[in-house]
């Protein structure tokens, strides 16, 4: 059904192949017709939406790849010395104790510890192996929930949850991603490929803020510009977007899309609500707790947007090649950092949105691509062969770590939304390879949970180039009904 690559090409060609392909999914979706929704599945069963236990989702997204043994699936734990041998090394933090009795996570997320009480926690995730590229391909797969390429550009999660159920505030966009560059980093062009609406068009795609304390500037006319002006300019812009999308290339669905898009954000730049967007609004005492950084501060801009209607908001770590949870070296050391950035916030996020009465219907979720091992690359066949060490024995601290990606078994957080509170489901081996041997959840079924939590039907589908598109893989996402209160 997918392309496939010749992996034992050079990784450069891969890569140049992966992102042809996805062009022409991106320019096949540009020129499709309107998404017709359907009553049916392919097979005639009638699609029945379930009853809705979340009215909002928060993707907390721990791009890079989280080691769920150096997080929430701890194992055996071994200090760093000099000559321990690699095969020993599980885990690199010690587990600690939680809010939940029978739970414990690993030493360094002693805050979020204090709200596991209030969380479901997965340890069972598992991922395909997709091959080479694997952040580009397993981040497209796991935000939209199909292996690329596809002939047609997949709608990101959130999309999905902006076009099916619309806003809940008409001012306020249903999607909202935060954290992440799109420009001036590696794999920009992988990143941009799910970070859209793909065939549903722009204006359910996601509206971007790189930076949240630059958020309230995103949102105001021009310093100077007086609301008159403002709109006449406005205007003018709107008539030359309509010029320019007079083309072949761009169907006249997706040419409306764009231009209502453009209402929508003309009519926030217009709207009080615009002021959820200034964490500066914030009292001070609020601001310190969240912040430890872009992501802290991220967490905060989610929690004001949820309160002022936003569907589905996303809060990334960002994913850089080789940076944060990206841990091809110096693994254990990167964690220590990881865990001061995102420890506190996530933990005052749930708290907060407790205090307000919203964390009962926003479902709030940790999750990353996959998780890691401490095996090195650098033997035969790894990805980055040409530029890792082998070491079979601990020399320096650097070794010390997860830094192989692993696929078998990765941990998913949630809290609110309908979800169990002080719930562990499933379960990793013991022993390596730590794969789930315990009610596995593959990605399918995942977002059908993620789907059925926000009242939406797993097998959701609309007819798009004349075939029928499912929320989740071809519909056969089941959702883990165990996991709800």
């Amino acid at each position: 059904m997918f392309p496939t690559f010749d992996t034992s090409a050079p990784p450069s060609i891969i890569r140049r192949d992966f992102l042809k392909q996805l062009a022409a999914g991106t320019a096949a979706a540009m020129a499709a017709g309107a998404p017709r929704l359907l009553a049916f599945t392919s097979g005639g069963e009638k699609i029945i939406h379930p009853k809705a236990t979340a009215d909002a989702c928060i993707l907390l997204w721990m791009g890079g790849g989280m080691g769920a043994p150096d997080t929430f699936d701890p194992k055996h734990y071994e200090p760093f010395q000099v000559g321990l041998p690699v095969e020993k090394v599980f885990s690199t933090f010690p587990p600690i104790n939680t809010a939940a009795d029978h739970i414990k996570i690993s030493k360094g997320l002693e805050n979020i510890a204090s709200v596991m009480d209030r969380a479901t926690l997965i340890r069972s995730h598992f991922q395909p192996d997709l091959g080479s590229i694997l952040h580009s391909r397993h981040q497209y797969h796991w935000h939209t929930g199909y292996v690329p390429p596809q002939t047609v550009a997949c709608p990101h999660l959130g999309s999905w949850m902006a076009k099916v159920l619309g806003p809940k505030n008409p001012v306020i966009p249903p999607f909202i991603n935060i954290g992440q560059r799109l420009e001036g980093v590696g794999e920009q062009e992988e990143l941009k490929a799910f970070t859209t609406a793909g065939f549903f068009g722009s204006e359910f795609g996601p509206m971007n803020l790189p930076f949240p304390e630059e958020a309230a500037a995103s949102v105001r006319p021009p310093k100077g510009m007086d609301p008159g002006r403002f709109s006449s300019r406005y205007r003018q812009f709107k008539k030359l977007a309509e010029a320019a999308s007079r083309s072949h290339d761009r169907s006249d669905y997706q040419q409306e899309s764009m231009l209502r898009a453009m209402e929508s954000a003309h009519r926030l730049l217009n709207a009080t609500e615009r002021e959820a967007f200034d964490i500066s609004q914030e009292p001070p005492e609020i601001r310190a707790a969240y912040d430890t950084g872009r992501f802290g501060k991220g967490c905060l801009l989610a929690r004001r947007l949820v309160e002022a209607g936003a569907r589905f908001v996303e809060v990334t770590t960002e994913y850089v090649p080789f940076l944060n949870w990206d841990t091809h070296g110096d693994g254990h050391t990167t964690l220590t950092r990881m865990k001061q950035e995102i420890d506190a916030p996530i933990a005052q996020l749930i708290r907060d949105l407790e205090q307000r009465g919203l964390l009962d219907r926003t479902l709030v979720i940790i999750a990353s691509e996959f998780s890691r091992d401490m095996i090195m690359e650098g033997k035969p066949g790894s990805n980055a062969a040409d530029q890792a060490e082998k070491v079979e024995y601990l020399k320096e601290m650097k070794h010390y770590g997860l830094h192989r990606h692993f696929t078998g078994g990765s941990s998913i957080v949630m809290f609110g939304g309908g979800v169990k509170k002080g719930f562990l489901y499933g379960e990793t081996a013991a022993e390596r390879p730590c794969v789930a041997i315990k009610n596995p959840v593959s990605v399918p079924d995942l977002h059908a949970t993620i789907f059925t939590a926000m009242g939406i039907s797993p097998k959701t589908a609309y007819d798009v180039e004349r075939r029928p598109f499912y929320a989740t893989e071809d519909g056969k996402g089941n959702p883990v009904m165990d996991i709800f209160a």
